[in-house]
C-alpha cells in the first residue's frame, strides 16, 4: 500500500530512506535544515582547492551494492571505488613509518621491520577479528534487533564469544608487545568515536573489515557518495526540500500526524524517517512531556560520540611523505583518550589524521599543490572547553607545529587557503547531540548493541536512522540502519 511519508534530513541515512522507500513505490518528501544534502559527510570547494569535509574511507562496498540493486540501478553508472593502497601510512615520533595495506606479505614485511617479534601476531588478531565479524555480522549489524525475533538465529554461546568484557585496549596488549602495533590497533575505536581504553574489544572487528575486506575511495571525492544518492531521488521524483528546519513532530494521541517548521510551515505524513541524532529527535523535536520522566532520562544519559576539531588547508606545494591517509602518533595515547573523554579537554598531543585526496585525485588542488583535511579528536561540547577565536588559533598552531616536527618542513607558509571546523559547528549545523560526529559512543560493554532501536518504541510511526542508531557510525552503518529501518516498516504491514 502506498503511504506518504516524511524523511527529516538529507544526510546519508536519510537519503538511503527516502530512495529505497521510493523504489517501493512510495510518496516520500526529505526536509533538510541546510542548504545542501550529505549532513557531515559534505564537500567544500575554496578557490580551486576542494575538500571533503566528513568520511573520507569506504567500507563495505556490498551496502551500497545492494541499494542500488534495490532501485534496478547498476553501481558503477553512478559511482567510481577505487582501492586505498596503502590504506594508510602511520608516523611515530622516533622516524618509524608503517603502511598499512591489504596485502598482507607486503604488510608483514614492513613489520619484520620495525616489530618482528610481532609479525606472527599480526595474523592471529586478524583471525581473531574475523571471528568476531562471523559471530557479530549477520547477527547484530545485519540484523534489525527491534524485536526478541530478529535474535533467533543467535547462538547463545557465540555472546560470551564476541569479546564483549575486556576492552579494545585490553585485548591489543595481550596479543602485541610492539609500542606501534599496539597503538594501530587501538585506533580502530576512534571509528566510531569511542576509546579504546573503554570500548568494549568486540569493537575490534572494525579492524578486520577495513585490513581484509579492503577500505576504498571515490572518485571525485566521497560527497560523490551524496550525489549519487540525491541523482537517485530524482529519478525517483523524490520531493527534497532545502532550508526547512523542523521545529517538532506533531502527533495525535503518540502517533505521528506531520512536521512543524521553524518558519510556521507545516507537512502532513502518515510515517516519519528521521536522520536526525536520536536524543536530539526525542528530546527536541517531541513536544515536553511526550514521553515519560524516566524515559528521557535515560536518552538523556547516553553518551554521545567524540567529536572533532578539523583544518583544511590549501598548500601551494606537495609533501612525498603523505600518501592519501596518513597517521601522526601522540607520545601517549591513553592520556590523550584520558583528555578527551574523562577531563573532556582538547588533547595536549593529540594524534593527527590527515586525508590528502590530492594524492588521488590531483585536480582536488591546483597543480603543485595539495588538499589536506586534517582531524583530531576532540570532546564533545562541554562546559570545560569552550571554542571561541583564541582556542582554535591554538589548536590550529599546535597541529601546524607538530607537523612540521614530523618533517612537514614548511608547512605552515604553504597554506594558501583555509578554513576549519570546530564541535560547536557540528552542533549547529547538524545539531549532532553535543557536537559528536559520530552519534553514540560505544565506551560501555553492550553499548554497540544497546544503541536506539530503529522503529521507535514510544511514537507510533516514528522511525529513526543514522549513526545515533543501531547499528551505528560510519558510511555503512548508516545505511544499514535505513535499511532495517524499513525492514520493520514493512514487516508492520505498511
Amino acid at each position: 500500500m502506498k503511504r506518504t511519508i516524511a524523511v527529516i534530513g538529507a544526510g546519508i541515512g536519510g537519503l538511503t530512506a527516502a530512495v529505497r522507500l521510493a523504489a517501493d513505490g512510495h510518496k516520500v518528501s526529505v526536509w533538510e535544515k541546510n542548504a545542501n544534502a550529505g549532513g557531515k559527510l559534505n564537500e567544500r570547494l575554496i578557490d580551486g582547492y576542494r575538500f571533503d569535509t566528513g568520511p573520507s574511507l569506504f567500507t563495505m562496498p556490498f551496502v551500497i551494492k545492494e541499494l542500488f540493486e534495490h532501485c534496478n540501478r547498476k553501481l558503477e553508472d553512478y559511482l567510481e571505488l577505487s582501492p586505498v593502497d596503502p590504506l594508510c601510512r602511520y608516523f611515530w615520533r622516533d622516524g618509524t613509518r608503517f603502511d598499512c595495506s591489504t596485502n598482507l606479505q607486503s604488510t608483514l614485511e614492513q613489520i619484520d621491520t620495525f616489530a618482528p617479534e610481532d609479525a606472527e601476531d599480526y595474523v592471529r588478531f586478524l583471525g581473531y577479528a574475523a571471528d568476531i565479524y562471523k559471530k557479530t555480522a549477520n547477527t547484530f549489524i545485519m540484523n534489525p534487533l527491534q524485536k526478541i525475533g530478529d535474535l533467533k538465529d543467535l547462538k547463545k554461546s557465540d555472546i560470551f564469544k564476541i569479546d564483549a568484557f575486556p576492552t579494545v585496549s585490553t585485548r591489543v596488549d595481550k596479543y602485541f608487545s610492539s609500542p606501534y602495533l599496539k597503538q594501530v590497533f587501538k585506533r580502530f575505536a576512534t571509528y566510531n568515536g569511542s576509546s579504546p581504553y573503554l570500548a568494549p574489544a568486540t569493537i575490534n572487528v572494525i579492524s578486520y573489515v577495513e585490513l581484509c575486506q579492503g577500505g576504498y575511495y571515490l572518485r571525485g571525492g566521497l560527497y560523490s557518495l551524496a550525489k549519487a544518492l540525491l541523482r537517485l531521488c530524482d529519478e525517483f521524483d523524490i520531493d527534497i526540500n532545502y532550508n526547512k528546519e523542523v521545529k517538532k513532530i506533531t502527533l495525535e494521541d503518540k502517533k505521528v500526524k506531520g512536521l512543524l517548521f521553524t518558519d510556521g510551515e507545516t507537512c502532513e505524513a502518515e510515517y516519519i524517517f528521521s536522520n536526525a541524532d536520536a536524543t536530539i529527535t526525542y528530546l527536541d523535536l517531541l513536544e515536553e512531556n511526550t514521553l515519560r520522566k524516566k524515559q528521557a532520562e535515560r536518552i538523556r544519559s547516553v553518551e554521545p560520540s567524540c567529536s572533532g576539531f578539523v583544518l583544511l588547508l590549501g598548500l601551494n606545494k606537495t609533501f612525498s611523505d603523505l600518501k592519501h591517509h596518513n597517521i601522526f602518533f601522540s607520545r601517549d595515547y591513553e592520556k590523550e583518550f584520558m583528555e578527551i573523554f574523562h577531563r573532556k579537554i582538547m588533547p595536549e598531543d593529540p594524534t593527527i589524521y590527515i586525508a590528502n585526496t590530492s594524492y588521488t585525485d590531483p585536480e582536488h588542488a591546483p597543480e603543485g599543490g595539495s588538499n589536506l583535511f586534517i582531524l583530531v579528536n576532540a570532546p564533545y561540547l562541554s562546559k570545560k572547553f569552550i571554542w571561541d577565536e583564541d582556542t582554535i588559533k591554538e589548536q590550529r598552531t599546535k597541529i601546524i607545529q607538530k607537523l612540521e616536527s614530523f618533517g612537514l618542513n614548511g608547512l605552515g607558509k604553504s597554506i594558501v587557503v583555509e578554513d576549519h571546523i570546530t564541535p560547536q559547528n557540528f552542533y549547529d549545523v547538524y545539531r549532532s547531540n553535543k557536537g559528536s560526529i559520530y552519534g553514540t559512543s560505544s565506551n560501555q560493554q553492550l553499548s554497540a548493541f544497546l544503541r536506539p532501536r530503529n522503529k521507535s518504541p514510544y511514537i507510533e510511526n516514528l522511525y529513526l536512522i543514522g549513526g545515533s542508531t543501531h547499528p551505528g557510525g560510519g558510511i555503512p552503518l548508516v545505511m544499514m540502519s535505513a535499511k532495517h529501518a524499513i525492514t520493520i516498516f514493512n514487516r508492520n504491514g505498511s
